[in-house]
């Protein structure tokens, strides 16, 4: 007597021990196939890449020694499956409990296919999984961002009164940064949705581009994040852009020096303070012309130039003069416990500053030659061009 056949149907991104054993459980009824969903469905469904390709996650479904064969399933939507099923007309369709349905019980039914439950349960002695869970809990690499100087300019609200330019650094995640700390962490989380674990090896300008548009919805009349925050992740080594009213620059310039690069990371450290305090509005009060645009904008020039002369002491002085120019513009920055931790560096660092638009979050030190690195500081490491 010829086995009855079992369809099963799914994602099976970022295939698991739960997969495994649902494939199991289902095989006990018969040979099993297994329909799997195409990116595009995915995508549609879930607002979301997938981990795996198409090809990989068939690839491995047909590994899998429960399975006598598996398919792409050619649809759209939660029945994507169906022209699978048409092709494998299995004698029994197996679901978890959660993928259950009225529709695709009525749908057996119709066809005089077998409908069968399963309840979720891991195998014997394994936690239970799930691919929601895993993606959760999933480290990213996606880098940070560190602003040097120029912070504001890419807001036009600001560069209208001058153009200038705005420095930033992509930071590799060897520290996981706290939300609403200057870091772009709101950019970057918008970065997870395109590129959950890390970015591709693609044309960095045009990543960021991408990013700046996904983040900063047209139909949005409210905040608009700046596109230094979306350079500053894509784009690796350090970076200069250059804003004169508009939300994305007109020039953009890049520095891959291997001893520019590892002299920054001799220098800056990074200090935690606090998360900026909900309620915080740092735009409340501020003052803007084009006398402080102006000296915002001098003192980007001038670290840019320091940083590439390796001059400390030159780059100090234009660290310095950037936040100020930042803080006279914006003193809601200043908010509370800030002046307290630069306080408590003052002694120890050439020049200060903190990053994104302040209230709180870290604190950038320039450190001289040869200083100790204190336990609460946190070191950096820029990301090269070739590190993907």
């Amino acid at each position: 007597m010829d086995k009855k056949k079992v369809f099963v149907s799914g994602c099976y991104d970022m295939l698991h021990s739960g997969h495994v054993e649902f494939f199991r459980e289902a095989s006990q009824y018969g040979d099993l196939y297994v329909g799997i969903g195409s990116d595009k469905t995915i995508s549609e469904l879930k607002n979301r890449k997938t981990v795996y390709s198409e090809k990989e996650r068939l690839f491995m479904v047909k590994a899998i020694r429960y399975v006598t064969d598996a398919f792409i399933n050619s649809g759209s939507g939660m029945m994507d499956f169906v022209n699978t099923l048409e092709k494998v007309k299995p004698d029994v369709f197996v679901v978890n409990s959660d993928g259950a349905n009225d529709t695709k019980r009525r749908f057996c039914e119709d066809r005089g296919i077998e409908y069968v439950v399963l309840k979720r349960e891991p195998a014997t002695g394994l936690v239970a999984r799930s691919t929601t869970a895993l993606r959760d809990n999933m480290a990213s690499y996606l880098p940070y961002r560190i602003d040097l100087a120029g912070t504001w300019i890419d807001q036009p609200y600001v560069s209208q009164f001058g153009g200038g330019w705005a420095l930033t650094i992509s930071i590799e995640p060897t520290y996981e940064f706290m939300e609403r700390g200057g870091m772009s962490t709101s950019t970057r989380n918008a970065a997870k949705k395109i590129w959950p674990i890390e970015l591709p090896n693609y044309n960095e300008e045009m990543m960021a581009r991408l990013l700046f548009c996904f983040e900063n919805d047209p139909e949005n009349k409210g905040h608009v994040s700046g596109a230094q925050d979306a350079i500053g992740i894509c784009m690796s080594g350090l970076n200069r852009h250059y804003y004169d009213g508009h939300y994305w620059p007109s020039r953009i310039e890049s520095c891959h020096d291997e001893k520019i690069l590892a002299w920054l990371e001799e220098h800056i450290v990074i200090v935690p303070m606090f998360p900026r305090r909900p309620g915080c509005s740092v735009v409340e009060g501020k003052d803007i012309n084009h006398e402080k645009v102006s000296r915002l904008s001098n003192a980007a020039s001038r670290a840019w130039d320091a940083i590439l002369n390796c001059d400390l002491d030159a780059f100090a002085q234009a660290f310095k003069d950037s936040f100020h120019a930042q803080i006279s513009m914006f003193p809601a920055m200043m908010q509370p416990g800030v002046q307290e931790y630069i306080d408590k560096y003052s002694s120890k660092a050439l020049a200060w500053k903190m990053l994104g638009a302040g209230g709180g979050g870290h604190l950038a030190l320039l450190l001289p030659d040869n200083a100790t690195i204190e336990p609460e500081m946190i070191s950096i490491k820029i990301r090269r061009k070739d590190t993907f």
